[in-house]
């Protein structure tokens, strides 16, 4: 991103890719992801999947959801599942343990740190 410059994250293009067997849950989710910046304060990008459900083991990030809807359950360290739609914010800490059920495709613009 070029500073001043404004970006459709609902636009911007992504190469899915199935994802891989052993992270499968339900059905048969792909995920795409593009960068949009980079700096010594991290990470920016977009990330999307489709819907089914997936085992991930997160990185540090803050992220906020911009389309579809989902639930993440914490498996490790254990908390209570949390309802994902347009507008929710959440913050994952690196390593956390979780499953991704997604209901209508997913799209996120995140801050890895």
């Amino acid at each position: 991103m070029i500073a001043g410059e404004s970006v459709d994250t609902l636009a911007v293009g992504l190469a899915h890719e199935p994802v891989a067997a052993e992270q499968v849950v339900a059905g048969a989710p792909s995920t795409g992801y593009a960068a949009l910046d980079e700096s010594a304060a991290g990470e920016v990008g977009v990330w999307e999947m489709t819907p089914g459900a997936m085992r991930d083991t997160e990185v540090a990030e803050v992220f906020v959801v911009v389309a579809g809807s989902a639930t993440v359950e914490f498996i490790d360290p254990p908390a209570p599942s949390i309802e994902l739609v347009p507008g929710s914010i959440v913050r994952l800490d690196a390593g956390m343990q979780t499953v991704w059920t997604v209901r209508e495709t997913l799209r996120k613009v995140f801050i890895e740190r």
